[in-house]
């Protein structure tokens, strides 16, 4: 084996880059998880971890929840918030709630919440599904309940609601009609509102979500929406009800400049406000708070070139400098930053199951008596061409001869033996033209695709639509690093596909080293030693965006918490069973049992005509109804 190094295997990877201080690759060459980066006494080996899955009967694949590293970044924001605003002598308070749409597994919410408590961290909805949510979980009376989104009557009335059980449920008007709505229900019930409203700014984040600012905003109020919606309420007797300005330029800010512009522009409206008699507590800065996915730190759609402790000063420092200069008070902060708090937390790990290579089957090309010129032609050029050979030539005349064959093969002039031959060697022709040009200097553009077409497609035992489903949708960057043996050098260069019937079900934009590019090194899959890949920073979205294409349902979810006095430092708190067949029949309409009653009764029949014994029957039942309780994944050794 050639010499390989961790520090190599970091290059290329690149985890500490984009592990946010949780993911390392350690001496051993697995991937290490420090959950509690102010505890690194703490450390995980993910190996372990997969042994203990494996221990508990748990099939792969599993998603893997650190819950620690949830509440790791939880503490982090509130902390940074904190210490900043003291830095700054900014005479306002952090307030942050967490989005629930960006996770809203039950588990998820409920840590964030509990770990929340002691900074009375809050909770922000968007549908009248998570208002019900967090009504039930926000207890807490000191933190904030946002309420965005389109709302109805039925929504308001929740909303009001919370405010008689005594929270601080803020309504984020949208749209004017919402304003009128509230007003008309909040009078009726004899209950007041904290109201809100959400201004569309002229600034605009950079990176896939920049349509959430700009005047096409679909969300929010013009200037001159908010300055009637202000009246409105003043003629109505309700203006010290206006409590909080919300704006919100995208997710996933890439650029530090777009915090910066919103700044300026939303603390110049509230100044504004608060001069026209509306002395808001609140200004509520949205999400955007961006993830290095792809460890680059730069306006990469997939990175952003800052950190939360830039952010963080950026909202601070930006808000106070306007008010001083206008002369208004501080107002409390609140952000909605939901990607930065759950998407380290959960990872996805499958199992690699096989292996796709165009060049990987070959047939017999000794020559014989009689056979076409095209293959003489190419087996001749396969075997004489040497690195004093003009390689664009070899390249170019392998190319013509291949396309030829096909042609002369649906014309029936060659057989289909003698194009197996061609293909054989033409696929051993590009093999060399590879390795000579690895060390080039120059790749003219013919070839330089030769590493993608000789690649190999790793076949992962999961679902990119359940599981990966922003990597399909909108090309987003995930870390995809195999969790072990990364103390070895990887030599064979792979994509992902996954096991849906859909050719859209892969993986193939990755970062190596500091580039993105359409093929990942791994290593090479041992006989007997299952090969596991991790998917990285899955916790924001993945989790719940993900559909049952193929009725590939919910994965298997290990839950894990730190634990020092464990020898591993870990222990698996909870198995959340994922879909089970009969899960996601159900959610199709299906009747799982009227199903196998019908196959019972097929059986029954075959064995009436002769063609079963009744012991056989009996199996075959069996077999079905336990593949309709089974998982719906592929089963592997593992």
């Amino acid at each position: 084996m050639a010499e390989w190094s961790i520090e190599e295997a970091e290059k290329l990877y690149g985890v500490s880059r984009w592990g946010g201080g949780y993911f390392t690759i350690g001496e051993n060459g697995n991937v290490h998880v420090t959950p509690v980066p102010a505890d690194p006494s703490i450390r995980i080996d993910f190996k372990a971890v997969l042994d203990e899955i494996r221990d508990e009967g748990v099939q792969f694949p599993v998603v893997v929840r650190f819950h620690d590293v949830l509440r790791s970044q939880v503490a982090n924001l509130n902390t940074i918030f904190r210490d900043t605003i003291a830095e700054a002598e900014y005479n306002g308070q952090y307030h942050g709630v967490y989005p629930v749409k960006v996770n809203q597994m039950r588990e998820v919410v409920e840590e964030i919440v509990d770990a929340g408590e002691p900074f009375n961290y809050g909770l922000e909805a968007g549908s009248k599904a998570e208002l019900i949510t967090v009504l039930a979980l926000n207890t807490n009376e000191e933190s904030l309940t946002v309420l965005n989104g389109y709302k109805d009557e039925e929504f308001m009335k929740l909303a009001l609601l919370g405010r008689k059980l005594g929270r601080r449920i803020v309504v984020v008007i949208e749209k004017y009609s919402e304003l009128t709505l509230l007003v008309k229900t909040a009078k009726e019930l004899g209950i007041e509102p904290i109201i809100g409203m959400r201004s569309k700014m002229t600034v605009k984040g950079r990176g896939k979500w920049e349509s959430s600012g700009g005047e096409r905003a679909k969300f929010g109020l013009t200037i001159a929406e908010i300055l009637k919606a202000a009246r409105y309420l003043r003629e109505e007797g309700m203006e010290h009800c206006f409590k909080l300005l919300h704006f919100h330029i995208g997710s996933q800010l890439t650029d530090i400049r777009s915090v910066k512009e919103a700044m300026t522009e939303g603390a110049r409206i509230y100044a504004e406000l608060h001069k026209l008699g509306f002395p808001l507590d609140y200004v509520d800065v949205g999400g955007g708070l961006g993830i290095d996915y792809d460890g680059s730190a730069s306006t990469n759609e997939s990175s952003r070139n800052y950190n939360m402790q830039e952010y963080v000063a950026d909202v601070v420092y930006g808000m106070k400098e306007v008010c001083d200069q206008e002369g208004v008070p501080h107002p409390n902060l609140v952000s909605e930053s939901g990607r930065a708090i759950t998407a380290h937390h959960s990872c996805v790990i499958t199992e690699i199951v096989g292996e796709i290579r165009s060049d990987m089957a070959e047939v017999d090309t000794t020559p014989v008596d009689g056979e076409h010129v095209f293959v003489r032609n190419i087996r001749e050029l396969c075997e004489t061409f040497d690195t004093q050979t003009n390689m664009q030539e070899v390249f170019n005349d392998a190319s013509q001869w291949k396309e030829q064959a096909m042609d002369a093969f649906k014309l029936r002039v060659l057989s289909l033996d003698e194009l197996g031959k061609i293909e054989t060697l033409y696929w051993r022709i590009m093999i060399r033209l590879r390795d000579y040009y690895s060390t080039a200097d120059y790749v003219p553009e013919e070839i330089q695709g030769l590493d993608y077409s000789l690649s190999s497609q790793y076949l992962a035992n999961f679902s990119v639509f359940q599981s990966a489903a922003d990597t399909w949708a909108i090309d987003q960057l995930l870390p995809v690093v195999p969790v072990t043996r990364m103390n070895e050098k990887p030599d064979v260069n792979c994509s992902l596909v996954d096991i849906t019937c859909d050719s859209d079900g892969k993986i193939d934009q990755f970062t190596v080293g500091r580039e993105i590019t359409d093929i990942l090194p791994m290593h090479k899959l041992k006989k007997d030693e299952p090969y596991y890949v991790g998917l990285f920073l899955t916790g924001a979205y993945q989790d719940v965006m993900g559909d049952m294409h193929n009725l590939f349902g919910r994965l298997n979810e290990v839950h894990i918490y730190s634990y020092d006095d464990d020898p591993q430092d870990f222990y698996i708190e909870e198995v959340v069973k994922g879909s089970s067949v009969q899960d996601v029949l159900e959610i199709m309409q299906y009747n799982p049992r009227a199903m196998a009653s019908d196959v019972k009764r097929m059986i029954d029949r075959q064995i009436s005509s002769g063609n079963l014994n009744p012991r056989e029957a009996v199996k075959w039942t069996d077999f079905y109804e336990n593949c309709l309780s089974g998982y719906t994944y592929m089963k592997t050794r593992s």
